[in-house]
């Protein structure tokens, strides 16, 4: 998937599905996009209606391709309506 269909998706979710919190989760070199697509979404998409609820950051066990145990960095930016 290309950038502005993750930021549509989230967008989606908050207005058509009517979600009032919405998880963005990455891993290691696809960090700086999650906080790049919940920005977007929240900024020029959303208006301001939106606010970041919780950032968890920390790292996990997992397995690459080749089958090989490797520890990865990973994000989680929960964004919630505005009452």
């Amino acid at each position: 998937k290309n950038f502005m269909n993750y930021v549509t998706s989230v967008v989606m979710l908050f207005t058509t599905q009517n979600l009032n919190e919405v998880t963005i989760k990455a891993r290691g070199k696809f960090i700086s996009k999650a906080v790049d697509i919940s920005e977007v979404a929240m900024n020029r998409f959303l208006e301001n209606n939106i606010d970041i609820k919780h950032i968890k950051t920390g790292s996990e066990d997992f397995k690459n391709r080749e089958g090989r145990q490797v520890r990865v960095s990973f994000i989680e930016i929960t964004m919630k309506k505005k009452v």
